[in-house]
């Protein structure tokens, strides 16, 4: 007999079940049995069990139908929406079509990750490459702030944004899978001892299976919503013990390569940069500080690629080479200090003028901003 058949998360409303963790409505089977000798009446999924007893968030993805239904109730609310975004990663962290399903609700920009900048890098242009990237996707966000999740770096300026811009509205968490949205709000949780103190004394009022409500003193509402699985991330190529390489856990340390016209900087063997023309200059790689750099002759690389992927150039693992996208060429003619951006991935930046091509997996995008350095 299935012993999760119509059985609901008394939480959120997620019916559940033992087989996925990142789904609604997980719970480990031998929680579940325990929690069935007691009262079958008073389940709880993991996600609720922890919110509720451990005031932490375990993150949830669903598919994109049920994310689309989510996101079409966000038009029809009175809510301050909050997008969590990866510095790192904007057009693989970024929620298609958002701006059609915020309607006339103000939207504030959260880019997660800023921990691991170097010093060096401007938080200012950060900010405003974030806010131009936005408008570029229909976003007009009245407010955009940098916090690091994991460390907890200007949650309390967060906090304060929120405060400003909540005029007595429920404030909505949405973000893609992998930006940190569920560490974040552990991190809201810890810092506002009046949410936390609710959370212990008194049922959350989730009751939908898609969303986790976290109360407000003043009866309004903290939503966390759960991710979207994003198909461009870079993190859905690599295999689970690489992951540490695109998701940087300390601040970066950037390498520099004096390069001559015609030479060729592999990124592992997930990313390519070519210096194609122009004077010799030093190129600075900005990525995590495990990632390995290998550099070689332009004229050698195709050839060099094919025989050291998933060898010399790991990542991608040799038994990821199956599913592993092909790597695509784009080819840009730099006139200023400019960053070649890799999502999900860092970037490199290139101070003088010359002609140069990226390489990232087939669906991953690159792109080209001012350097923010």
């Amino acid at each position: 007999m299935d012993l999760t058949e119509d059985i609901y998360c008394i939480g959120c409303g997620a019916k559940i079940q033992t087989l996925d963790k990142s789904a609604p409505g997980y719970i480990p089977n031998s929680a579940l049995q325990k929690q069935l000798t007691q009262n079958a009446e008073t389940i709880y999924c993991q996600r609720c069990f922890r919110l509720r007893h451990y005031n932490e968030i375990v993150p949830v993805s669903v598919a994109n139908d049920e994310f689309i239904k989510l996101l079409n109730e966000l038009g029809t609310k009175d809510a301050l929406i909050i997008n969590v975004i990866d510095i790192f990663d904007f057009d693989g962290s970024v929620i298609p079509g958002l701006h059609r399903f915020v309607g006339q609700n103000p939207v504030i920009i959260v880019g997660n990750k800023v921990d691991v900048l170097p010093k060096e890098v401007s938080r200012p242009k950060i900010r405003h490459w974030l806010e131009v990237q936005s408008h570029a996707q229909g976003l007009r966000p009245i407010k955009t702030v940098l916090v690091s999740s994991k460390t907890g770096e200007n949650v309390e300026g967060l906090l304060k944004v929120i405060d400003r811009y909540r005029e007595d509205k429920d404030v909505y968490v949405v973000g893609t899978t992998n930006v940190g949205k569920s560490t974040l709000i552990n991190q809201v949780i810890r810092q506002n001892m009046t949410i936390k103190d609710l959370i212990t004394t008194s049922r959350f009022p989730g009751t939908t299976l898609d969303k986790i409500e976290i109360p407000f003193e003043d009866g309004r509402y903290l939503i966390d919503t759960p991710g979207i699985i994003h198909e461009h991330q870079m993190a859905h190529y690599l295999n689970d013990k690489d992951l540490n390489l695109i998701a940087p856990q300390k601040e970066i340390k950037p390498k520099t390569f004096q390069l001559n016209a015609r030479q060729t900087l592999f990124l592992a063997g997930i990313a390519r940069f070519d210096y194609i023309q122009g004077a010799r200059q030093g190129i600075t790689v900005y990525a995590d500080n495990q990632l390995y750099l290998h550099r070689t002759k332009l004229e050698n690389a195709d050839v060099f690629y094919t025989r050291q992927i998933g060898q010399l150039l790991t990542p991608p693992r040799t038994e990821d080479l199956k599913n592993f996208p092909k790597l695509v060429r784009q080819e840009f003619s730099i006139q200023e200090p400019s960053d070649i951006v890799y999502a999900g991935l860092g970037w490199i930046t290139v101070k003088h003028p010359g002609l140069v091509a990226a390489y990232v997996p087939e669906g991953v995008n690159v792109a080209v901003r001012p350097a923010i350095i």
